[in-house]
């Protein structure tokens, strides 16, 4: 299987707002989008995305995976972004349309088919760094993708960083291409610097988010993470993780989190820290590195906490547990 994200299904769905309203959806060529240089999102980054998956069940049925959760943030980030307000029922619709166009090719599990939901400001205005573009573009691109963990799962290495943040504090809820663009720099860094794989962003001392991953720790019956604020993206991977976790028994506390409870929490065996993501689904963190220290987490390798709460998600998606949240959207 190729990396992660980078084929493309031939079509996608697509719809554009101008003169106030929405287009009708349609099914087109993948590579269809005509951009003015002078386009809104080119030069005043107005754009946000969706990460979604559609899973095959071993019957041959297709599901998308917590599609009205995914579809509510897009419109959130929309409406933060100052693009045209989506039309939430013809996204939803759209994600169904392109997707049943390709239920034959949603591979099976471990595999899945990405789905990504893009909306784009389009009006040619370079004049408008201050003023929201009146024209814009949503489309659905897919990508058939393999197991994430394809060369064997290993525990990463984070560094805490306490003087820099993901992104500007209220952008945080908004999954936006410039909130990663923002993080990547210092990212790289890290690697070069201490072979990080990512950054744990802990402006002030406290804990909030990886350049792509929501973060949280898991010490005897209680999983630990920062509580939802304007700060950092909500992740729908998390939100799942935290019900499964309940559902299990354990309990689940949101509230801050310093660095200093972190790193004391670490010593102890048995804890285990883990990121969580569409992608990824749940990755266990074994080393944190911290003013120029490194410190183990628990035993230092992939958690089993962290493996059994992956594949209570995995057996929702892949249809081989209850659905009982009805996360599941039934498609072919």
């Amino acid at each position: 299987m190729a990396a992660f994200g980078s084929v493309f299904m031939p079509k996608m769905a697509l719809a554009t707002f101008e003169n106030n309203q929405w287009s009708d959806a349609q099914i087109v060529s993948s590579d269809s989008i005509s951009l003015h240089p002078g386009a809104h999102v080119l030069h005043y980054s107005s754009t946000c995305f969706e990460g979604l998956k559609a899973f095959r069940h071993e019957d041959g049925s297709v599901h998308v995976f917590r599609m009205d959760q995914n579809v509510n943030r897009f419109a959130q980030s929309s409406q933060l972004l100052s693009l045209p307000e989506v039309d939430k029922e013809q996204v939803s619709q759209m994600i169904k349309d392109v997707v049943a166009e390709y239920a034959a090719d949603v591979p099976l599990p471990p595999g899945s088919m990405y789905i990504r939901p893009t909306h784009i400001g389009t009006e040619a205005a370079v004049g408008k760094a201050a003023a929201p573009s009146e024209t814009s573009m949503v489309y659905i691109l897919l990508s058939p993708v393999g197991d994430y963990f394809a060369g064997g799962a290993k525990a990463l290495r984070l560094l805490l960083d306490e003087t820099g943040q993901r992104c500007a504090p209220h952008m945080g809820m908004i999954k936006s291409g410039g909130n990663y663009a923002s993080a990547l720099a210092p990212t790289l860094e890290a690697k070069a610097k201490y072979q990080a794989d990512q950054i744990l962003f802990c402006p002030n001392g406290y804990i909030t988010e990886t350049g792509a991953a929501n973060f949280l720790i898991v010490d005897g019956n209680e999983i630990i993470t920062k509580a939802l604020d304007s700060s950092f993206l909500h992740g729908v991977t998390r939100s799942s993780i935290l019900t499964i976790a309940e559902d299990l028994g354990m309990t689940v506390s949101e509230r801050e989190v310093s660095v200093e409870e972190l790193l004391e929490r670490a010593a102890k065996p048995g804890v285990e820290a883990m990121l969580s993501g569409t992608a990824a689904v749940l990755t266990s963190v074994g080393t944190f590195i911290h003013n120029d220290k490194e410190y183990k987490v628990g035993s230092g390798d992939t958690g089993p906490i962290a493996q059994k709460l992956r594949q209570a998600l995995n057996d929702i998606q892949w249809g081989k547990a209850p659905d009982k949240h009805n996360w599941l959207t039934k498609i072919a």
